[in-house]
C-alpha cells in the first residue's frame, strides 16, 4: 500500500465493532487493522470486542437496547457530538446523518419500503410509515446520510447494491463509488492435514463429508433450504452451522424435527471462521439477501468448492461464473435443485479441484491491501475539502 498523503485523524462508527457480529462489521474492522499503522484511527462503538495496536477505542453509551430506532438516533447523536471536532475524517458505517464517509451493507430501507408498489399499494404503504415513529426516523436518517455533500463520499459493497441504491437516491449517484470486501490470501489451500486438525478443533467427524454454512441470519441466509436439501442426501454427508442467530433454537428444533439431529453442527459464532473453512469440504450459500457476502469470498480464498445463489440475491455473484468457480443456484428456496448441485459437485473431484483452484485464483484479486488503499485514497479526497475542525 503507498501512501496518498499526510496522516490523518480518522473517526470510524460501528454499533458492534467484533468479528463475530456479521460481514458488515468484518469489513470494517479489516480497514482498521490494515490502515492503523498510518493514520490515527479512534473507533466509536457501543459493544466493542477488538484490539489492535495504535487504535483508540471510544464505547458509546446504551442505555436502551430497545427500541433499536431509539438506540439508532442514541448513538447518530452521541457520536455526532463526540467527533464533530478534532477529526480529519468521520467514517459511518451505521445510519447517521453525519459523517464525511458513509458505507453502505445492506438494501436502503427506502428500497425496502417502496420498491415496486404504485398507485393505492404505495399510498397505503405510505401511511403505514407516516404512523409509525420507527420507520419515520429510520427514513429520516437515511435521508439526511445521504443528502448530497461536497465533502461526502458514499461507498457501497457491490455492483448490485450500487444499482439499487443510485434508483433509491439519485441525487448521491455522484458521491458514490463501490468498494467491496477483500481477503487476506491464506498461504495454502484447505485440505489434509489442516482438515483434520480443524476437525479436531470444531468437535467434528473425520470419516463425514462436511458442508459449512456462515451466517448470522439463519432465516435470511436460506439454512431452512439447505436443511431440507441435507434431508435429501446420503447419512454420511454433515452440516457445520457458524453464525450468532436469535433463531437458533427454532432451527435446533427443525433439524431434529427433519430428522437431522446427529448431522447438523451448530457450532455458534467463531472470532476466526478459518478452522471451519479448513474443516469442510464445500461451502453451500443459499442466501436470499446479501449485497455482498463475505463468507462466500473467503471461503473462495482457502480453495473450497462454493454454491452461491444467483446475483439476484448475492451481491458477489454478479463477479462470478457458474462451473468455473462456484456454482450457481438460480432459486435459493429450491431444496430439491441445491441437494442436486450439491451431489453433483461431491461426485465430481476434477470439477471440485479444478473450481478450488479457480476459486482462489478469484479471491486472490480481491486483497485487503489495495483494497484499504482506495479507501485512503477516499479520505484524503474528503479531508482535504474541509480543514479539519478543532
Amino acid at each position: 500500500m503507498t501512501s496518498v498523503g499526510r496522516r490523518l485523524r480518522i473517526a470510524v462508527l460501528n454499533r458492534t465493532f467484533s468479528p463475530v457480529a456479521g460481514g458488515a462489521e468484518r469489513y470494517s474492522i479489516a480497514l482498521v487493522e490494515k490502515l492503523a499503522a498510518k493514520h490515527e484511527i479512534h473507533v466509536f462503538a457501543q459493544s466493542i470486542d477488538h484490539q489492535w495496536p495504535g487504535v483508540s477505542y471510544h464505547r458509546v453509551s446504551m442505555p436502551l437496547r430497545r427500541p433499536r430506532w431509539v438506540n439508532q438516533l442514541w448513538f447518530a447523536t452521541l457520536t455526532w457530538w463526540a467527533t464533530r471536532r478534532g477529526f480529519d475524517v468521520v467514517h459511518s458505517h451505521e445510519n447517521t446523518w453525519h459523517g464525511q464517509v458513509q458505507t453502505v451493507h445492506v438494501l436502503p430501507i427506502k428500497h425496502n419500503l417502496f420498491n415496486g408498489l404504485e398507485g393505492l399499494a404505495r399510498f397505503a404503504r405510505l401511511l403505514k410509515v407516516l404512523t409509525s415513529p420507527r420507520l419515520v426516523a429510520y427514513l429520516l436518517l437515511e435521508r439526511a446520510r445521504y443528502a448530497r455533500h461536497h465533502d461526502r463520499a458514499v461507498v457501497v459493497i457491490s455492483e448490485t447494491l450500487r444499482a439499487i441504491f443510485s434508483a433509491s437516491y439519485p441525487d448521491a449517484v455522484g458521491m458514490t463509488s463501490v468498494i467491496t470486501p477483500g481477503i487476506d490470501l491464506p498461504a495454502c489451500p484447505a485440505g489434509g492435514s489442516d482438515q483434520i486438525s480443524a476437525r479436531n478443533e470444531l468437535g467434528l467427524p473425520q470419516d463425514k463429508t462436511c458442508l459449512l454454512f456462515v451466517g448470522n441470519d439463519f432465516r435470511k441466509k436460506g439454512l431452512d433450504t439447505l436443511l431440507a436439501a441435507i434431508q435429501r442426501m446420503p447419512a454420511d454427508v454433515v452440516l457445520a452451522v457458524i453464525g450468532d442467530s436469535s433463531q437458533r433454537p427454532q432451527f435446533v428444533q427443525l433439524a431434529a424435527q427433519m430428522g437431522l439431529a446427529s448431522r447438523v453442527f451448530f457450532l455458534g459464532a467463531l472470532k476466526d471462521v478459518s478452522p471451519a473453512y479448513r474443516a469442510a469440504d464445500m461451502l453451500v450459500h443459499p442466501t436470499l439477501e446479501d449485497t455482498f457476502a463475505m463468507v462466500v469470498l473467503e471461503a473462495m480464498a482457502h480453495g473450497l468448492p462454493v454454491i452461491v445463489s444467483s446475483a439476484k440475491y448475492c451481491g458477489i455473484a454478479g463477479f462470478l461464473s457458474s462451473g468455473v468457480n462456484v456454482l450457481i443456484l438460480e432459486d435459493p428456496r429450491d431444496a430439491a435443485s441445491l441437494a442436486a448441485s450439491v451431489l453433483g459437485l461431491l461426485n465430481d473431484k476434477v470439477l471440485r479441484a479444478t473450481m478450488g483452484r479457480a476459486a482462489r485464483a478469484f479471491a486472490g484479486e480481491y486483497s485487503w491491501d489495495d483494497i484499504a488503499a482506495r479507501q485512503e485514497k477516499i479520505y484524503h479526497a474528503v479531508a482535504a475539502q474541509v480543514p479539519v475542525r478543532r
